[in-house]
């Protein structure tokens, strides 16, 4: 939420970068104009190669225009070790960078490639080293490996001995109640795609991180032109090393090689130009980001103790924080919008609201910090279980005391104005406050709220804009039960639903250029499935007339259908065992979804039979 904010009060600066084409014998390069005199004063956006004067540039780019310049270089050596083994934070971190798998999905399967096909370690670890006597069993698995490449390079790593109990890997004080993720030396069979993906990423970091550091050459080289100085940075790989295990993945993505000079050459400004841009709001969490903001939380707690009671945890476990992005994503607090995390208009109401209960003590790292530290206490015989547990009570009684007494009119927050003209008087602005979305010229509002489910501020300028929104789901029903329709403006210009000929709104042809597609339709084999705000649709289902059916709500009885999700639905006909259904009579279940002739519905897992109880035999008499 605090991200979310700071985006939308985010105000863009213009600045500018003067760019030089530079020739010489070998060939040319190209330099960018810096300050050598600068120094941070604060300024978040201050870089010493932007200017915030359009007149400064000009003057420059003036200045050295068809001139030449003295060329300066200097060389060094530069190393980078391998990365660390896997954690599962670490793992799932990656993987949502490489393969956009949710944090939840890497779990299972890592869990899967643990329980079901034994090829990894316990994957449910914070521990990124291995127990000093685990040298042997790890010459074992790098004997193991029967993929071609895997094998080379694990062969080489034996051949010339690297694999040494260096405590980089093996070091009995930083390893907890598990280990770090490893392959086990059981030769991978019958995986699928993301779980041959998630052994792969293993397997190569294990392989890895016993071979040497890379070895680059890094080159700084300035021109300076009429005493304007241009900088070229260059990168050259000198041993791959560890890299050498990824091949192709990473092999260019450090290089960055210039021209060579000769011994006191001179070079031509062949071209020079000044670009404008903006400084970028900051960006937000995608589910990589957000775990690793999640593990390093106790950075951003001032007290030194609390800090430090923190250092080892961070918010959740490894084993947790999927599940507490799922809590918030389920419970609609935050929502995936392609690879970011947003969070929801509820989401920005709740901490709105705990804000001005003055109960923001919820919304800090600082409060988990203390219940860290003081639980430290506790397990060092220094605190009294008694004492703790009556803070506990008394901080959850303040709350409910300043819940239950609030009588705040008036809720003071960040909100926001919307980019559209007024349906009743043509004019504006439209504010968001705490309730509602209205217009500051005229008495026309609307609620925030419309059947249980609030309005992001997005879908009102839509709705404004286009006089329609949606489908949306979320909505309730007075049954508390969850539908989908479409929003529009009535006769009186206030919102209401519009459930269209077919119960959820006009088919509305896709604009493809907008939107994703996740694979080929599986049920007209013809069109193809886009990821939509609010459903997976085959093109050809939302044409008029339909020529296809296939269509998946990316909400299903309350529970978000992740797009892997979707995707292995389509390509097996079948989903994974998916959680937190809610049923009509509001009770958690699980199931699997299947398509089946062309209709998705539930397929419940099979429970394991239960012994019958003998029955009690009643005594009968004969007469």
């Amino acid at each position: 939420a605090g991200r979310e904010e700071k985006i939308r009060s985010f105000k863009p600066r213009p600045y500018f970068e003067v760019h030089a084409d530079l020739g010489v014998k070998a060939g040319s390069y190209r330099g960018r104009w810096f300050d050598e005199k600068f120094k941070s004063d604060g300024d978040e956006d201050a870089r010493a190669e932007r200017l915030w004067s359009r007149e400064k540039a000009d003057e420059i780019e003036a200045k050295c225009a068809n001139k030449t310049g003295e060329i300066t270089e200097e060389k060094k050596s530069a190393t980078q070790a391998s990365p660390l083994l896997y954690d599962l934070t670490t793992l799932q971190r990656e993987a949502n960078g490489r393969f956009s798998l949710s944090a939840r999905r890497t779990l299972q399967i890592a869990q899967a490639l643990y329980e079901k096909h034994k090829v990894l370690t316990y994957p449910r670890t914070d521990s990124r080293y291995l127990p000093e006597d685990n040298l042997g069993q790890v010459r074992k698995v790098m004997s193991s490996f029967n993929d071609r490449t895997l094998a080379t390079h694990a062969e080489k790593a034996l051949r010339n001995e690297w694999i040494k109990p260096t405590k980089r890997v093996f070091n009995n004080a930083k390893v907890s109640d598990h280990h770090a993720i490893i392959p086990t030396g059981t030769s991978p069979a019958h995986l699928d795609d993301f779980e041959r993906k998630i052994f792969d990423m293993v397997a190569r970091r294990t392989i890895a991180v016993f071979y040497p550091a890379a070895q680059f050459e890094v080159t700084t080289r300035i021109t300076r032109v009429e005493g304007e100085p241009f900088k070229t940075d260059g990168r050259i790989i000198v041993d791959p090393g560890w890299k050498a295990v990824y091949g192709k993945e990473a092999a260019g993505e450090d290089e960055q090689s210039i021209v060579p000079i000769s011994p006191n050459e001179r070079a031509n400004v062949l071209a020079i130009e000044i670009k404008e841009n903006e400084t970028k709001p900051p960006a937000r969490f995608n589910e990589a980001t957000l775990l690793s903001a999640m593990e390093g939380a106790g950075k951003l707690v001032e007290d030194e103790e609390l800090r430090e009671a923190m250092s080892e945890r961070g918010l959740g476990t490894p084993a947790t924080r999927a599940q507490i992005i799922e809590g918030l994503i389920f419970d609609g607090y935050v929502e995936r919008k392609g690879k970011e995390l947003v969070v929801t208009a509820k989401g920005l109401s709740l901490i709105t609201l705990l804000r001005n209960l003055r109960t923001d003590v919820l919304c800090t790292p600082e409060l988990t910090g203390e219940w860290e530290f003081r639980l430290k206490q506790m397990a060092h015989g220094k605190l009294d279980r008694r004492h703790f547990m009556e803070d506990i009570r008394g901080l959850t009684r303040e709350i409910v005391e300043k819940v239950r007494n609030f009588r705040g009119e008036t809720i003071e927050g960040e909100y926001a104005v919307i980019d559209a003209k007024c349906p009743n008087c043509g004019s504006g602005p439209i504010k968001e406050d705490y309730k509602t979305f209205r217009c500051q010229n005229c008495d026309w509002l609307m609620w925030k709220t419309m059947a249980s489910r609030q309005f992001e501020p997005e879908e009102v300028r839509e709705l404004l804009t286009k006089e329609r929104v949606g489908p949306l789901q979320g909505f309730r029903s007075k049954m508390g039960r969850p539908f989908e329709a479409a929003v529009k403006l009535g006769e009186d210009k206030k919102p209401e639903f519009d459930f269209g000929a077919d119960g959820n709104g006009a088919p509305q042809k896709i604009d493809t250029s907008r939107h994703e597609s996740i694979g080929l339709c599986p049920v007209c084999k013809e069109g193809q499935v886009y990821d939509l705000e609010n459903a997976y649709v085959c093109e050809r289902a939302a044409t008029a007339p339909r020529k296809c059916t296939f269509r998946v709500s990316k909400t299903i009885l309350q529970r978000p259908i992740p797009k892997e999700q979707a995707q292995k639905l389509m390509s097996t006909g079948k989903t994974d065992l998916l959680p937190r259904f809610i049923s009509k009579r509001g009770r958690p279940f699980s199931a699997y979804l299947k398509l089946d002739d062309g209709k998705v519905g539930f397929e419940f897992a099979e429970k394991s039979p239960r012994a019958a109880k003998p029955r009690a035999r009643k005594s009968v008499t004969k007469t």
